[in-house]
This record gives C-alpha cells, structure tokens and sequence, in this order.
C-alpha cells in the first residue's frame, strides 16, 4: 500500500510541471504582431522563459512597462544572446506578438541594440 502510494505521488509530480507550461497560441496571438522602442528596465534571466521589461512612451506622453518573454535562458546564451548584453536604461527596439488577454505583454521575437545588432528573444509565431 504504501509503495503504491509513493509511486502515484512521484507521477503526479511529473505530470504537474507539464500542465504548467503553455502553448504560444493559448497565450499569444500570432496576428497581433507588433514593433516598439523603450527603455530597458527588467531583465529576468529565469527558467522556463527568460522576461525583458520595457518602458514605452505612447505619441500622447504616457509611460506603460511592457514584458516580453523569451526563450530560457540557456537557448538565449546557445544562441548568442549573453546574461549580461541588456541593462536597464538600455534603449532598444523590439518585435513580438501581443498577448491574448493580458495588456502590455507580449512574445518577444527579435531585438535591436542602440548600435544596430539583432538578437533574438523568442521564436517566430
């Protein structure tokens, strides 16, 4: 009875983590693609999905912080995207996908630095 019981735990534990994680067109919309230029002033460098926090200024003067996820953090690193390249108060220009049902959040897609270099944040839609 009590080995029955461990093994069901141990297997509700390897299926809770998978029901956690989410599909892109659950949470984003594919066609919904958008390009904005802010201020750095978050990077969270955290598994299962790396987050860069914009500061965005609107056309009327109104500041609104967006996030954009992005790949974990060890595909950005594979793929040429170090913990260390963005700093808050960094001025970058970034594409994504807005979310479904959350304002200001997005996918990211792809980043371009002050000084012309791209890298990418997440995958395409």
């Amino acid at each position: 009875m009590r080995t029955s019981l461990l093994i069901a735990l141990a297997m509700l534990g390897l299926v809770l983590p998978a029901q956690a994680h989410h599909s892109f067109a659950a949470e984003y919309d594919a066609g919904a693609a958008l390009s904005l230029t802010g201020v750095v002033t978050k990077v969270e460098w955290t598994n299962p999905h790396a987050y860069v926090y914009l500061d965005v200024t609107d056309e009327n003067g109104k500041v609104a912080n967006w996030a954009f996820e992005g790949y974990p953090p060890n595909t950005l690193k594979r793929t040429g995207f170090p913990r260390d390249l963005l700093k808050s108060g960094d001025v970058i220009s970034i594409t994504g996908y807005r979310a479904r049902f959350s304002p200001n959040r997005a996918a990211g897609r792809q980043i371009t630095l002050a000084d012309g270099r791209r890298v990418f944040l997440g995958p395409a839609a």
